[in-house]
């Protein structure tokens, strides 16, 4: 293919309707890992736990649910099976499971309380199932993958509508020594039967993994990468690159995903934006010792990942009682708070906006306020449904009759938020380079 028709394609290439409701309605959603782990005081089991020390006393999923709401989440997933086996619900194809926990007398179903509490308090639920299961004795041959896609139908048919399904990519040695080969595609089959507006998360799926579990998005985040990373999504958009050969050895925390010396070697482009996720203190799971990060941390990671073009999936564990410790629920409310007040009155709103083209490929939006204005952050998106076109961007100010250079960016996307420190009644937007003529949707000011 021509680079030309190569490139005006891949400015194309479009979300479908759940990816653009996870990027523009669920940004911010929280993770909930909880298991024996929790009681044991380790990150992964090894499925050898006896299930009765899964004991959650004082359970209460509508604290989970209020303080998500009070964080500004729009959504709890629940590790509904970690690494060790162990199912939050009364599955019926294992015995290591909440039916042999003393939580009501083996009644208990902590994925029901977990659902319901999202309903109730108008969130949305998804749950995360680990491939890798260190206690199924399936596990390493091939009816394993018939077990996990029982539990996997169990969860998608008993708990209502599901917004987000999460795999890992986690595979170890099962008790017989070998190493399990999973079926994701069969996985993803069902999910797409019995529940086909949710999302799923993968290593390689329809919402891709960023690369690392420390809250960090890519400089330049691309939601159009090539197909050859994410080979769950078949819904390749363009024919292959003008240089297709081999991208072999391309992985998730390279930078530079879906920059042009990457994608012209492509075979074929997919629609796959990020998710970044991390937790709200150093362990996935819930330690007494350990303390929530920073209120700035945690503020300056929601402006780096959902300012970024990726989604944020912040972890926060019960305690052994099943309640969110009172320092996270804390830190929550505090995160929710500076996030409203930073992003409460879009000052452009008052203000005119006029855009011209400097090339098929290049522009310059003014923005003009009817008065200077202190802003503190610039939110600027593309209409995202139309696909991603920009590659770099810089924004000007007018101080007192000159403009001088304000930021520079690389990608815009869904979303951009900058911070900024400025008094002025004009912002310059210059698109220096794009894959076609840019089609900015917003920009907003605070």
């Amino acid at each position: 293919m021509e680079f030309n028709d190569f490139i005006k394609q891949a400015a194309r290439v479009k979300p479908d309707e759940r990816q653009l409701r996870m990027l523009r309605e669920t940004p911010f959603y929280l993770f909930v890992h909880f298991s024996p782990n929790t009681y044991t005081d380790l990150e992964w089991g090894d499925g050898t736990e006896d299930p009765a020390i899964f004991n959650p006393t004082e359970l209460d999923c509508e604290q989970w649910a209020r303080a998500a709401i009070s964080a500004g989440a729009k959504g709890i997933i629940l590790t509904a099976k970690h690494h060790d086996g162990f199912c939050l619900w009364q599955s019926a194809y294992t015995e290591h499971c909440m039916k042999n926990s003393p939580y009501k007398n083996g009644e208990g179903d902590v994925v029901r309380e977990c659902a319901d509490a999202c309903r109730k308090y108008g969130l949305k639920f998804g749950f995360y199932l680990s491939p890798w299961d260190r206690n199924s004795k399936y596990y390493g041959t091939d009816e394993y993958n018939d077990y996990y896609c029982n539990q996997l139908t169990e969860l998608l048919t008993n708990y209502g509508e599901i917004f987000h399904v999460w795999f890992d990519g986690a595979c170890g040695e099962g008790p017989n020594g070998k190493k399990q080969v999973y079926d994701f595609d069969r996985y993803l089959a069902l999910i797409e039967k019995y529940q086909p507006q949710a999302t799923y998360f993968n290593d390689a799926g329809i919402i891709r993994w960023c690369g690392n579990e420390s809250g960090t998005a890519a400089h330049a985040q691309w939601a159009v990468v090539p197909s050859e990373l994410c080979f769950h999504n078949k819904n390749i958009q363009t024919g292959a690159g003008p240089f297709a050969g081999t991208l072999e050895g391309i992985y998730n925390s390279d930078g530079d995903l879906g920059a042009l010396s990457n994608i012209l070697y492509s075979k074929g482009l997919v629609f796959s934006p990020a998710e970044t996720d991390m937790s709200i203190r150093p362990g996935w799971f819930w330690h007494e010792q350990q303390q929530p990060h920073s209120l700035e941390r945690l503020f300056d990671t929601y402006l780096g990942t959902v300012g970024g073009n990726t989604t944020f999936n912040l972890n926060v564990p019960p305690m052994k009682n099943g309640r969110f410790d009172s320092r996270d629920v804390k830190r929550l409310a505090e995160l929710g708070e500076l996030i409203r007040k930073s992003f409460e009155k879009d000052i452009s709103a008052d203000g005119k906006i006029e855009e011209a083209a400097l090339s098929d490929t290049q522009s310059v939006f003014t923005l003009t306020l009817p008065e200077k204005r202190h802003i503190s952050f610039i939110e600027i998106a593309e209409r995202i449904s139309e696909g991603q076109r920009v590659e770099g961007f810089k924004l000007f100010f007018d101080d007192c009759g000159i403009i001088k250079q304000l930021a520079q960016g690389t990608t815009i996307g869904s979303r951009r938020i900058l911070k900024v420190d400025r008094d002025t009644d004009i912002i310059k937007l210059k698109i220096i380079s794009a894959r076609d003529r840019a089609d900015i949707e917003w920009i907003k000011l605070y």
